[in-house]
């Protein structure tokens, strides 16, 4: 068990910032969760943690940003991985909304980029993205993604995206006008997509 206190803390991990090879690095370890079975919760620990390192690794294969993944370790739970300088997508749009037009275009980008490669990240929000010194998006938090996708779950990406958006940034619509924008130039079969997403929505509202 990594022996420093966490810089951050959240539902499902804790973030600690480590040093690996010379290099700066966090450290990310899944919490037991003491409600559960204890041999369920090793399992769901363990597939969690080998989930989220393999789609690190195939969204870089993508063109995606993501921190490159140094360790796992199944035994503690944790992933090792690079320590991205940069600052959180979502303080950045709070403390500079006059770029949240670039910035918003280069996250389209970016997710049809993910979705092309038939990947969805499964929770996008600007909390679970960085922008990196050499500006561009890096994601982060991928534990709940998949690959191989059908279209069914890349619309509720971008379903749960608009959502998430329109939540913590209610005063930048125009910028999200042109995340979708950049994100259509980009995304192969938009129209399909939308239809999608156009179905998915429906159900909200009758639910």
């Amino acid at each position: 068990m990594v022996d420093a206190a966490p810089i951050a803390k959240g539902a499902e991990a804790d973030i600690y910032l480590s040093c690996f090879l010379g290099r700066d690095a966090l450290i990310k370890v899944r919490s037991p969760k003491r409600y559960r079975v204890p041999e369920l919760d090793s399992e769901i620990r363990s597939s969690r943690a080998r989930n989220e390192v393999r789609l690190m690794r195939e969204a870089r294969k993508a063109g995606v940003r993501t921190p490159a993944v140094y360790d796992i370790d199944l035994n503690e739970f944790s992933i090792t991985m690079e320590y991205v300088k940069g600052v959180k997508v979502k303080d950045e749009l709070e403390r500079n909304p006059s770029s949240a037009a670039e910035i918003c275009g280069m996250i389209g980008r970016t997710v049809a980029d993910l979705h092309n490669f038939g990947m969805c990240h499964g929770d996008l929000t600007t909390s679970n993205m960085i922008l990196t010194e050499d500006r561009r998006i890096c994601l982060i938090d991928l534990s709940m993604g998949k690959t191989n996708t059908e279209l069914e779950s890349i619309g509720v990406d971008m379903h749960l995206l608009k959502r998430a958006f329109v939540s913590a940034h209610p005063d930048l619509p125009e910028a999200f006008s042109e995340l979708m924008r950049c994100y259509v130039e980009r995304k192969n079969e938009p129209e399909k997509l939308f239809r999608k997403i156009e179905e998915i929505e429906g159900r909200g509202r009758y639910t």
